[in-house]
């Protein structure tokens, strides 16, 4: 396991949805009292069994509602699996949502220092990141407005940028490479691969087998909560694309 940046092993989540319409906090608490809650089972996540060795980028293909993404903040403990177990071994830097982990109140400045500290870094060692930070994001001209004031995507250069500053042992990327125009995408590619030089572990969710083709080592393709294949990127895109799923 030494070798071993994620092991994944007999893996499924279920998440309860609710039947009915809960108007207010208020009739919550009386239904729930009154045992009058009723849900449906819903199994996002169905056995799901593999290991991404340090170093290697892991590209996920699926459509919206596939699993991706709960796959994800599971790896990142955002969630716990329902059955089926998760070891991570180094640090980790989730890139899940937009602005994820961004305080909307705080400035630009404000939240690189917060997102800093969250990753375990002082403010004296985000001093040395931070001119790389912004130059990257290109948001000098907006360092001290409030987050809430950003379009989408300036809050997501921002978002990666910090992510990938902080030299993470494992990156986690959901579709950001998606957002923003073309050129800083590909900047974030070029991005990318100066982290899996230095050995970083990448997971990389996407809808386009282009995209994981040029990033990605190996990849799997999830469908309907199940996993469909896994393997060499190469062979997984094609079985992608002939599948129909990613037309």
């Amino acid at each position: 396991m030494e070798n071993i940046a994620v092991s994944v092993k007999d893996v499924s989540m279920m998440f309860n949805l609710s039947r009915d319409k809960v108007l207010g906090f208020k009739e919550y608490i009386v239904k729930a009292l009154k045992r009058q809650l009723y849900y449906d089972e819903f199994w996002a996540l169905k056995n799901i069994s593999f290991d991404v060795p340090k170093g290697e980028v892991l590209g996920i293909l699926g459509l919206n509602g596939s699993g991706k993404s709960t796959l994800l903040k599971l790896v990142s403990g955002v969630f716990k699996p329902t059955k089926g177990s998760i070891t991570v071994n180094g640090s980790i830097s989730p890139l899940l949502e937009l602005g994820m982990g961004f305080d909307p109140e705080f400035s630009a400045r404000e939240n690189v220092y917060m997102n800093g500290a969250m990753f375990g870094h002082s403010p004296s060692y985000m001093d040395t990141l931070y001119k790389d930070i912004m130059d990257f994001a290109e948001l000098w001209e907006f360092a001290d407005v409030p987050i809430k004031n950003f379009s989408s995507g300036m809050s997501a250069r921002l978002g990666f940028s910090v992510a990938t500053r902080v030299n993470p042992d494992i990156l986690i990327v959901d579709e950001i490479l998606g957002v923003g125009d073309f050129r800083f995408a590909e900047k974030s590619e070029v991005r990318i691969n100066e982290l899996l030089s230095g050995g970083t572990t990448v997971l990389l969710v996407s809808h386009a087998a282009e995209t994981i083709k040029k990033l990605c080592t190996r990849a799997m393709i999830l469908h309907q909560g199940s996993m469909l294949g896994f393997g060499d990127v190469d062979e997984i895109c094609e079985l992608y694309q002939k599948s129909g799923i990613g037309s």
